[in-house]
């Protein structure tokens, strides 16, 4: 199984760890364009601040997070497991995971990047900032380079089972499973389902979608359910508590949508 993951604006800081060793990150055929990112960014940051600030799409009170661009190469790194901090984080709790669970983790989640393409929770990385939107100056569209980038290690990557793709749209852009790939992925969607004036309504809203990803997540990775495809993982799920509903796919090859229904957190 293969779980992908979109990373989040919150970082934890405060790391003694060593600097970047590019070099040493999971999946090396993207370290080419990692380095041709780093470099763009870094030379971005360096220049005026309040123009750095507006290509990254961030205000005056953020202005620590160009420092933090421009010390990529020099600032100690983390865990990817102990770096990303939110609402899917927490409830995923990766560096509170047991021995068996975490190695299972570590074996099965990718956590997708603007900068860094994907990673192992392993992976270790320096704070940033940098959203799958942002276009650096001298660069083509990130989800473009990254396509191109991930076309051959992606697929090899996701070998002959599951891909659980629990992205969100802005960085499923960055790498779409095709083929007979896309057959053995699942797309999952939460939906809030609660009476509004005597009536059950259902609607997609952030805090639960979040949340929900990250906890079923951690069950499938401490129960060491393995499903081998979008059916069994509906009914590896239904057996863990979760309220499913599958739609297949209308095409072939094509990505199965799960549907999972909550009430509350």
């Amino acid at each position: 199984m293969l779980v992908l993951l979109p990373p989040s604006e919150g970082k934890a800081a405060g790391s003694t760890g060593p600097v970047l060793d590019l070099a040493g990150l999971s999946l090396p055929d993207l370290n080419a364009t990692r380095e041709r990112i780093v470099d763009s960014l870094i030379t971005l940051c360096e220049g005026d601040e309040m123009g750095a600030l507006e290509v990254l799409g961030l205000g005056p009170k953020l202005r620590g997070e160009v420092l933090r661009n421009l010390e990529l190469r020099e600032a100690p790194t983390l865990p990817v497991s102990e770096l990303y901090t939110g609402v899917l984080y927490d409830a995923l709790g990766l560096g509170t995971l047991d021995g068996a669970a975490a190695k299972r983790a570590d074996r099965s989640v990718l956590v997708f990047s603007g900068l860094w393409g994907a990673l192992r929770p392993s992976d270790r990385v320096p704070a940033y900032r940098l959203s799958m939107g942002v276009r650096l100056p001298g660069l083509d569209a990130l989800p473009g380079l990254w396509r191109e980038a991930m076309a051959k290690p992606l697929p090899q990557r996701a070998g002959d089972g599951l891909v659980l793709d629990l992205r969100s749209a802005a960085y499923a852009a960055a790498w779409r499973p095709e083929g007979e790939v896309a057959a053995r992925t699942a797309t999952v969607r939460v939906l809030h389902e609660r009476a509004v004036d005597g009536v059950m309504k259902r609607s997609v809203v952030s805090h639960f979608n979040k949340a929900t990803k990250g906890r079923l997540t951690r069950q499938l990775l401490e129960t060491g359910t393995e499903p081998r495809n979008p059916a069994e993982l509906a009914e590896a799920l239904q057996d863990l508590g979760w309220t499913v509903e599958v739609k297949a796919p209308a095409k072939r090859n094509s990505a199965w949508a799960l549907d999972v229904v909550v009430a509350e957190i």
